[in-house]
């Protein structure tokens, strides 16, 4: 059975939330946005993520495109994350996403009158 995230015949919004789906993913795309992180800067500023979960979150975005992993030939080793092109573009794609749920929380809220 093939992925969704790879499954050609599935509608594009699918295709985009599937890439995307998960606790972490986001988050990690929000925080790479600012440049590049190292793996414990990033478990730093996401509490409650382990490593094995980050470690398994990047993996996954960097098979699917969104981020480049760099290993520094130095001791100890060193390891950065950043976002692809491909990665940038989907972090500015779910601009317009974000600023709708922003939306809705104030609408949930109550601090905006709704639209």
């Amino acid at each position: 059975m093939v992925h969704r995230r790879h499954d050609p015949e599935v509608c594009g919004v699918t295709a985009a939330i599937a890439v995307i789906e998960g606790k972490w993913k986001t988050s990690l795309l929000w925080l790479l946005e600012s440049g590049p992180r190292r793996p414990a800067e990033l478990r730093r500023s996401l509490p409650g993520l382990t490593e094995k979960v980050l470690t398994q979150a990047l993996r996954e975005m960097e098979a699917d495109g969104l981020v480049h992993r760099e290993v520094y030939d130095v001791l100890p080793p060193k390891t950065e994350y950043s976002l692809t092109p491909f990665g940038r573009d989907l972090a500015d794609a779910l601009g317009p996403l974000a600023d709708w749920g922003h939306r809705r929380l104030e609408r949930l809220t109550g601090t905006r009158s709704a639209s």
